[in-house]
């Protein structure tokens, strides 16, 4: 058994520490972090909590590209290998539920912050828009066979106009999930996030996040 598949196996909450909270999320919830840029967001949880064992954290990129691509990468990288995060790298957010080392894998919360496909055209383009929503969509479908019961989903995800026609919720829907609750995405209430880019020349650029919501589905009953 490799070190991954170790610490996947081991991945469970001590039910004699004290619980702990920052603002959606508990030390007590097996997470998974999906596209999660640089790591800043693990390691945000990761220090509220005291600890990341409950926390899988994921990137589409190999570890060598993310270090190329995020000026903090290395950093939180070895910071939540010291709290005892499982990382892994070359996860694809549309097949992750048959990935060789996540199949059976349930998660109490699945947390998929300022989802994008590679930016092409400008973000009004109705093709960059579908490529957008493609990649939700995908998303949505594999994170639904990998939630614990009552477990929940959740996406971050700008509001205004033309991030509006991603129509997220619709898109939560087809893949057999219902919104249990929208609430305002704030920043500040997770110190030390950066939400990044991602592609292209300026891929480790921050971007105001705006208005922007956390978009919590849970999947339906009747399926």
């Amino acid at each position: 058994m490799d070190s991954l598949e170790s610490h996947l196996e081991m991945l469970n909450i001590d039910d004699n520490k004290e619980e702990k909270w920052i603002k959606h999320y508990s030390s007590t919830q097996k997470m998974l972090l999906v596209g999660d840029g640089d790591f800043s967001f693990a390691v945000c949880l990761a220090e509220a909590f005291g600890s990341a064992t409950n926390i899988v954290a994921t990137s589409l990129y190999s570890e060598e590209m993310m270090r190329l691509k995020y000026s903090g990468a290395a950093s939180n990288l070895r910071e939540l290998e010291e709290l005892g995060c499982t990382v892994m790298h070359g996860v694809n957010a549309h097949t992750m539920n048959s990935h060789p080392l996540l199949t059976h894998k349930l998660f109490g919360r699945i947390v998929y912050n300022f989802p994008q496909a590679a930016l092409k055209r400008s973000e009004a383009n109705i093709r960059q828009i579908e490529s957008h929503r493609r990649l939700v969509k995908g998303f949505f479908k594999s994170a639904s066979d990998m939630m614990e019961e009552n477990g929940e989903v959740h996406v971050t995800h700008k509001t205004p106009d033309p991030y509006s026609k991603w129509e997220i919720e619709k898109l939560a829907e087809e893949a057999g999930l219902f919104l249990v609750e929208k609430v305002k995405f704030r920043k500040s209430d997770y110190p030390g996030y950066e939400n990044k880019r991602g592609s292209g020349s300026r891929a480790d650029e921050s971007f105001p996040p705006g208005n922007c919501c956390t978009f919590k589905f849970g999947k339906s009953t009747s399926l």
